[in-house]
């Protein structure tokens, strides 16, 4: 049987509005709770102190330069003596990929190398330096709720119009590919940390981590403190215009300004 749907004909506009406003690559932010790895004892806070990996988790988001946004698939049961000559194929299990990879820029201190190292030897309870040195080193690993975390990778445009949010549940760095250095001329030095995970779920969000859209956080611009920086604008009617500020401290504010013609 037909549908019953005639092909329709589309104005050139509507083709427009439809088909060419597609999804850049390049506009995202991935979020790497560093407090809430730190938070989880005194302990975890003394081991990465000591190996000096302490580090803002805003180094990583703007220094995440490539990542992936995940995939998953259905485990289905074949199923072929309901009807004659038909396989079907029935879902029972919703499967998540196993890992995920994010590459950083290394910065000149190498903070991003030691934060994901010192993350790991943390997991697998490595001590210091001193004594990995030793032939009759040995180690206990941790338990999983002493070294994951939740993380999120926020996906959006340029105008910030549209925005969807990843959160990843139990999540931590599972391995760190090897680094090449040569004698060649030199290139940015980049490290890839690929992570893994219990599972993930998809969100639609009202706040981007750099560059967000939140009525919540709507200040005066005497509010904003000193050595804030524009991460975002955009006008909002014909004699308004809204700023987004990234304070020092990491917040973000948003004023909106009059515009005189």
């Amino acid at each position: 049987m037909a549908s019953g749907q005639n092909p329709k004909k589309y104005p050139t506009t509507e083709l427009i509005s439809k088909l060419l406003r597609p999804a850049l690559t390049s506009t995202y932010a991935v979020y790497f709770n560093v407090a809430e790895i730190l938070g989880k004892s005194d302990e975890v806070r003394t081991f990465f102190n000591n190996r000096q990996a302490n580090l803002e988790s805003e180094l990583l988001t703007l220094s995440c330069s490539e990542a992936s946004l995940p995939g998953s698939s259905l485990m289905t049961n074949e199923i072929s003596n309901d009807y004659t000559g038909v396989t079907e194929r029935h879902a029972y299990r919703r499967l998540y990929d196993d890992r995920m990879d994010f590459t950083f820029y290394v910065d000149y201190d190498y903070k991003v190398i030691k934060f994901f190292e010192t993350w790991m030897s943390w997991i697998v309870g490595e001590t210091q330096y001193k004594e990995q040195s030793k032939q009759t080193y040995n180690y206990r690993v941790k338990f999983p709720n002493d070294y994951n975390v939740n993380m999120h990778i926020q996906k959006f445009e340029k105008d910030f119009s549209n925005k969807i949010e990843y959160t990843f549940i139990g999540a931590y760095p599972i391995s760190i590919n090897s680094i090449p250095v040569s004698y060649d001329s030199s290139q940015l030095l980049k490290c890839t940390v690929s992570f893994t995970y219990k599972r993930y779920y998809l969100d639609n969000i009202s706040q981007i981590i750099f560059g967000v859209d939140s009525r919540d956080s709507l200040v005066s611009i005497q509010d904003v403190p000193q050595g804030s920086r524009i991460i975002g604008s955009k006008d909002i009617n014909n004699n308004q215009r809204q700023f987004q500020y990234l304070t020092p401290d990491g917040n973000i504010l948003t004023t909106v300004d009059r515009i005189i013609r």
